[in-house]
């Protein structure tokens, strides 16, 4: 027993027993027979406990499973989900609506100064010149040929 959701225009079709069920989107199309769907709905049924397990029991264990849920409300009455596809005329379909603006660009990356607060100084000491020797002065003059 898989997901199935009974394809309808009304939700009192999709409640009847023999409705025809389809997992996917397209499978309802195919089971559409000239109407377009609309989408997944979601309804809400607020019954009597009686009703709701009536309903439940019209479905039986060999029928579509996962389009009926039963929920309590606060007060405790029971509520039903139905999910079922909806079908609705092609007239009724309006096209999708274009975006009547466009999205605000991106603000503007800040500059980033992580560098200078851990980059200010190089990673090695700076050298302090020796003091020449002055008694090997001699031995790397530039007067000298050798």
């Amino acid at each position: 027993m898989s997901l199935a959701y009974p394809v309808a225009r009304s939700l009192e079709d999709a409640l009847k027993p023999g409705a025809p069920t389809a997992r996917s989107r397209r499978e309802a199309m195919a089971l559409a027979r000239g109407l377009a769907l609309q989408g997944l709905e979601t309804s809400w049924l607020h019954l009597a406990e009686a009703e709701a397990d009536a309903l439940f029991k019209a479905i039986g264990a060999d029928g579509p499973a996962g389009h009926l849920q039963r929920y309590e409300d606060t007060s405790g009455h029971a509520v039903v989900a139905v999910n079922w596809w909806k079908l609705v005329d092609p007239s009724d379909v309006r096209p999708p609506e274009k975006r009547a603006f466009e999205p605000a660009p991106p603000p503007p990356a800040e500059e980033d100064h992580t560098d200078d607060l851990y980059f200010r100084r190089g990673r090695t000491k700076t050298r302090r010149q020796k003091p020449a020797d002055p008694n090997q002065l001699d031995l790397f003059s530039k007067n000298l040929k050798g």
